[in-house]
């Protein structure tokens, strides 16, 4: 199955675009083969999503989800890059998880494994990435998670 019949297959759980952010910065930026793609927050259109510090007023289980949609996120700006085709992928880079955490949260890599999980799900092999889990103080909004990613393109 291809990569877009595979993400396409989700359904309901894309989450819909949403409106272009405050023009200072671009969701994403192609050059040479690599896509960089700024970071997502779990939202769905303007409607934001799972707010809340890891440890404290959250779940791993909801840090999971939350990394998860970022990642949707992720794919909806890397569709638009590719005009609408996800097959133009050869395979994802970096993953860059950002944890809004209590000082002793120590699960990070866990709730990392939303987005992780996803990319695999969606591109088998060439979904492995390397990848950072980072523990903030707070992050934009107060989301609990925001993912940034790099991606390369076939030629």
């Amino acid at each position: 199955m291809s990569f877009q019949k595979r993400f396409a297959a989700l359904g309901s759980e894309i989450p819909a675009m949403p409106k272009p952010g405050s023009g200072f910065f671009l969701p994403a930026i192609t050059t040479g083969s690599l896509v960089f793609m700024s970071g997502a927050i779990p939202r769905n259109g303007e409607e934001i999503l799972f707010q809340g510090r890891l440890g404290e007023t959250m779940t791993v289980e909801q840090g999971y989800k939350a990394a998860r949609n970022c990642g949707l996120n992720l794919l909806i700006q890397l569709q638009a890059v590719c005009g609408g085709d996800l097959d133009r992928v050869a395979r994802m880079i970096k993953l860059t998880v950002f944890v809004n955490s209590a000082p002793s949260f120590i699960d990070t890599s866990a709730v990392a494994n939303g987005a992780s999980e996803l990319f695999m799900e969606i591109f088998g092999e060439a979904g492995r990435h390397a990848r950072s889990a980072i523990g903030m103080a707070t992050l934009p909004r107060g989301v609990s998670v925001e993912v940034e990613a790099v991606a390369e393109l076939k030629p």
